[in-house]
């Protein structure tokens, strides 16, 4: 009986991390466009925020592959959330103010600081629920 050995593909670290970044911008799309949609009754906003959303959801699944979890998920919500404040900021939408603005250095900051950390796998497994 032969076995079918697939192989799981796994995005390289430089394209995982490519690939989380594009997805935290789609995050930050699909987040302006929510607020465009008028509760999703706007049709045009609505198809931009579904479709920003997926796509964004796929990358995140991609880039979890091979970047941990808990990094991956903090990266693309700061860098996401930072991204859509400074749209609205940009766009008249929010007000800018220096502490507003210092604050969204920090995400960023505290973003990029998490990949600046050395790659690899706790020793140690996660602890599951008794059963």
């Amino acid at each position: 009986m032969a076995t079918n050995h697939r192989r799981e593909a796994r995005p390289t670290a430089a394209l995982a991390w490519l690939i989380l970044l594009a997805s935290a911008v789609l995050e930050a799309v699909w987040a302006t466009a929510l607020g465009l949609s008028d509760g999703l009754t706007q049709p045009s906003a609505t198809l931009v925020f579904a479709v920003a959303a997926t796509l964004s959801m796929v990358g995140l699944g991609l880039a979890v592959k091979r970047i941990p979890l808990g990094t991956a998920y903090a990266v693309w919500v700061g860098i996401g959330a930072a991204l859509t404040v400074g749209w609205a900021i940009a766009t008249g939408v929010e007000p800018a103010s220096p502490l507003k603005l210092l604050f969204i250095a920090g995400i960023v900051g505290c973003a990029a600081g998490l990949k600046l950390l050395p790659a690899g796998k706790s020793e140690a497994s996660p602890a599951l629920p008794p059963s």
